[in-house]
């Protein structure tokens, strides 16, 4: 690094442009956007790779402030700032990966680092988004994760596409296109060769398991390739003179699309005590199951017994609980068709034999695996014995494949050396490691989507997958998948995703370097050697237990992939003691498990002291359990959010910048509300000097009271939300707080992180509250008002002293138009209320009260309301457009206090648009012939 990047600061302990950001993570986090590199293989609670991007792009940029040569003056400085923005932006847009973004924050990078060789650390690589995006960005990149699912995730996504960029596919069929002319750029041969051998796979398990998955015969004639099954679990019915066999389903509903409905028909047998089903469809709708309100407890259809939580829990255990098909989805005439339920189906299905069972047990996690109450004990239980011998066969047929991949590569030219991958080798043996691998993926994906815990969704007929959430559920009606067909879970569908995903992972048709992955304990061993740029996402306390959930896939991955990674799948299950989570049920209760996670997460911030690089800050991520809740602080503050806090300031880690960043795709919405939490906090930090100082809490708050003001202006300049400016604040705050190597109570102990932060809350009210000077006596008037009443009535008297304390009255407030004064009672008007016939260019005494309200008028009306209109009102009012803006967060601070979300969401709304609305306020002509606002 240049020696002028340290000690001055990175854009990222400044500003960011939140709000791109946001939107992008939002977007990132969307089902159903296509191909992406989380689709590689399944982890839990990934971070959105453009969070990842922009945050280590921000922490190794200078921020202008660092360059008094360049740029002297701040305005210098804001436009550079702005520049940069405008560069993370096009970063984190939805056209990155093609529109030669990479490129130039490639370049502008290298202009700052003096070889272009900053190497990336990530102790915690869990899903690969860090590593891969500093790969991208052009980093030698070092990661490493205990759990073996996320080790060669990462491995699949920084270390293997790197090592066969570019390459040719060795399969018959692509030579024959390649002979012929055409490239294959990034990962797209490596892909190619996947669904090749994913296709000879599917072929040589549809001859071996074929008979197990019969077409359908359907009502009309003839027979259809089934999609899925619609099963119920069973019990016996706790009735004593009934013990009939109970349907335990929660829903009868097969599709929910208009014109298309078609759902399950009980035929109750009550002589001889049992229960059929019929397929129904057209008018009329499904009748009610027996499922009895939330928990698991359900009705007896033959005699109405209701068999409760703890019967079917006894039931359970003594493995009686029983399944019974309800329907069969088959592939119609560009639709589905819905079958009832036959004997041949249940025999077929009935008469498969597993030759080999995944018997380990699953963990006692009551938070987040739920089934073993049910009996549901070990792997084997979660399926049916037709998907064990499906995933099975597709495990087993993984080292075929294999062989066949790795003979075509010999045929096709690579070194017949001898080298697996898992040795560094590229020749054939590495290649056909590399294949095999994605294939493996692709049946874990497979068994995902193939077990008796996915649910049927009505409302988009299909089956999904088991992991909807963080966590082993117990359902109670399941669709099983046609593993042999070509739909939604289907070995096909699942391998093709997997080979279109590898495809996403290399943008620029180029990796500078190729990552290394370890399988290391963070708290033992790091990878690489400093000086390194540090960035990571630890585990989330007791949030997500990985390595529990983690083993679902790690059983049949040891199977098929056991012989590629002989070191990595070496345990019968994923590594328990060492992982760094806080788990009452392993680690002896709440306080033993809080002390390993503390303990755990000191040691590793100890390490990474140690090697990172003192010109970089190091970026950690914190996320919230939820994305929206009712706390009433600034920041939720959880045993998790203050764990970590405390473990860096142990560390000896200043904390320069916290920044909230929102991957919720209603952030825009649902945010907007008071105390909504973000999805995660980004924070940076610095080593803290050696030679820090003891300070008093006297003292800490007059350092907060003359710094936090600037900082909150460069906030609000890269138009944070108000939603996230109490949590952004708290990054300056804590710049202040952990310089000191203590800072000490009037009593004489330490003042704890929850004190700091209590009084970084109080001094950003004082500083939003002292902005009031640059307000005209109205609107400070009218402020004075809005916190104590809101939009609400209050006394005239009250109103009269307040105004005359701001240097006005209430008859002022009055006639400028925003103040209603009836029977001794004074109210301000909602902007909803205000006088549409305003006309700002005969208004004489033009207020930043009325600029702001009318400006959301603008923006939000539910007929006029647009970013255009707005835009419009902004030309019309010079010079009150910025303070309007800071008059929202200040308004927005006063909602967030009071609870008052509608008016909340308002001034959110507006900062928000800010930008979009100054763009197009700068580049539209105003129309001369609006003379009133909405163009009465």
């Amino acid at each position: 690094m240049n020696d002028k990047s340290f000690p001055g600061k990175k854009l990222i302990e400044v500003a960011l442009p939140l709000d791109a950001i946001n939107d992008a993570s939002a977007y990132d986090k969307m089902p159903g956007i296509g191909p992406h590199p989380k689709g590689v293989h399944k982890w839990w609670a990934p971070l959105p790779l453009p969070a990842a991007r922009a945050v280590l792009f921000a922490s190794l940029i200078d921020d202008p402030s660092s360059d008094s040569t360049r740029f002297p003056t701040d305005e210098l400085q804001e436009k550079e700032r702005d520049r940069l923005f405008e560069l993370i932006r096009r970063l984190v847009a939805k056209d990155a990966t093609s529109s030669g973004a990479f490129s130039l924050a490639r370049e502008e990078l290298a202009r700052v680092m003096s070889d272009n060789a900053v190497a990336l650390m990530d102790p915690f690589c869990g899903g690969g988004a860090i590593p891969l995006e500093g790969q991208r960005l052009g980093l030698r990149v070092h990661a490493s994760d205990l759990n073996p699912i996320a080790v060669l995730l990462s491995k699949a996504l920084i270390e293997i596409p790197a090592r066969f960029v570019g390459s040719v596919p060795v399969n018959p069929r692509s030579r024959s296109d390649f002979a012929a002319g055409g490239t294959w750029p990034g990962s797209s041969g490596l892909a190619a060769d996947v669904r090749y051998f994913a296709e000879w796979m599917l072929d040589e398990a549809r001859g071996r398991i074929g008979h197990l998955y019969p077409d359908v015969q359907l009502p009309a004639g003839g027979r259809a390739a089934a999609i899925a099954w619609i099963w119920t679990r069973t019990v016996r019915c706790p009735n004593p003179a009934c013990g009939a066999e109970m349907p335990l389903a929660s829903s009868f509903v097969l599709s929910n699309k208009k014109g298309k409905e078609a759902w399950i028909q009980p035929i109750v047998q009550r002589e001889d005590k049992r229960v059929d089903f019929q397929v129904v469809r057209g008018r009329g709708g499904a009748p009610d199951p027996p499922k009895i309100g939330r928990g698991a407890k359900f009705r007896c259809l033959v005699c109405d017994q209701v068999a409760d939580d703890d019967y079917l829990k006894e039931e359970g255990r003594a493995k009686r609980l029983g399944r019974k098909l309800m329907a069969v989805v088959a592939q119609g005439d560009r639709s589905r068709s819905y079958v009832g339920p036959s004997t041949e189906q249940t025999e077929v299905a009935d008469s498969a034999v597993p030759e080999w069972l995944p018997d380990q047990e699953l963990a006692i996690d009551p938070r987040n695996i739920w089934c073993v109450n049910y009996g549901l004990v070990s792997f084997s239980d979660l399926f049916t014995a037709r998907q064990l011998v499906a995933l099975t066969t597709l495990s087993d047929l993984v080292a075929e494949a294999l062989s066949m991949a790795r003979a075509e590569a010999v045929a096709a030219g690579l070194p017949d050396d001898g080298v697996r991958l898992v040795d560094g080798g590229s020749g054939a043996d590495a290649y056909a490691d590399a294949v095999a691998t994605y294939l493996a993926f692709g049946a874990d994906r497979t068994a995902d989507f193939s077990s008796t815990l996915c649910r049927w969704v009505p409302s988009n007929e299909k089956v999904m997958n088991t992991f909807g959430r963080q966590a082993i559920p117990m359902i109670w009606d399941f669709g099983e998948s046609n593993v042999l067909g070509e739909s939604v879970g289907s070995f096909k569908a699942c391998s093709d995703y997997v080979a279109d995903c590898l495809e996403t992972v290399i943008v620029d048709g180029a990796v500078p370097h190729v990552g290394e992955v370890h399988q290391l304990d963070a708290a033992t061993a790091l990878p690489g050697t400093g000086p390194l740029a540090v960035s990571t996402d630890p585990p989330y306390y007791d949030n997500i237990g990985y390595s529990d959930l983690s083993d679902f896939f790690y059983v049949w991955l040891r199977r098929s992939a056991g012989s590629i990674w002989p070191n990595i799948l070496s345990t019968l299950l994923a590594p328990k003691a060492q992982e760094l989570i806080a788990n009452p049920y392993r680690q002896g209760g709440m306080q033993a498990a809080k002390e390993h996670f503390e303990t755990g997460l000191r040691t590793v911030f100890a390490r990474v002291r140690e090697v990172q690089d003192p010109a970089v800050p190091l970026t950690v991520y914190y996320a919230f359990k939820q994305s929206d809740g009712s706390s009433s602080s600034a920041v939720d503050l959880t045993t998790g959010w203050e764990t970590i806090l405390e473990a860096l300031l142990a560390s000896d880690f200043q904390i320069t910048g916290t920044w909230p960043i929102r991957a919720s795709q209603s952030w825009r919405m649902t945010s907007m509300g008071t105390n909504a939490l973000a999805s995660y906090i980004v924070l940076v930090c610095r080593p803290r000097n050696e030679a820090a100082s003891v300070a008093t809490r006297r003292e800490y708050l007059n350092s907060l009271r003359a710094e936090l003001p600037r900082a909150l202006f460069h906030l609000q300049h890269g138009n944070i939300a108000p939603v996230d400016l109490a949590q952004a604040a708290i990054g300056p705050g804590m710049a202040v707080f952990s310089r000191y190597a203590k800072v000490v109570e009037a009593s004489g102990e330490r003042m704890q992180v929850r004190a700091a932060l209590g009084l970084i809350n109080q001094v950003l009210d004082e500083v939003l509250t002292e902005q009031e000077g640059d307000f005209d006596p109205l609107t400070r008037a009218a402020i004075a008002w809005f916190e104590s009443y809101g939009v609400g009535s209050g006394p005239y008297g009250e109103a009269q002293v307040l105004a005359q304390a701001k240097g006005t009255t209430p008859e002022a407030l009055h006639r400028q138009g925003f103040l209603d004064a009836k029977g001794g009672k004074v109210r301000l008007l909602s902007w909803q209320e205000l006088p549409a016939e305003w006309n700002p260019a005969t208004d004489d005494t033009l207020t930043y009260w009325e600029a702001t309200h009318y400006l959301i008028r603008a923006h939000q009306d539910e007929e006029t309301g647009s970013e255009v209109a707005a835009a419009e009102l902004l030309q019309r009012i010079p010079g009150h457009g910025e303070l309007a803006r800071e008059l929202a967060y200040r308004l927005f601070r006063t909602c967030e206090a009071r609870k008052w979300v509608d008016p909340a969401r308002s001034y959110n709304a507006l900062v928000i648009a800010w930008p979009e609305i100054a763009r197009l306020a700068e580049a539209a002509p105003f129309s001369p012939e609006q003379t009133t606002l909405g163009g009465q």
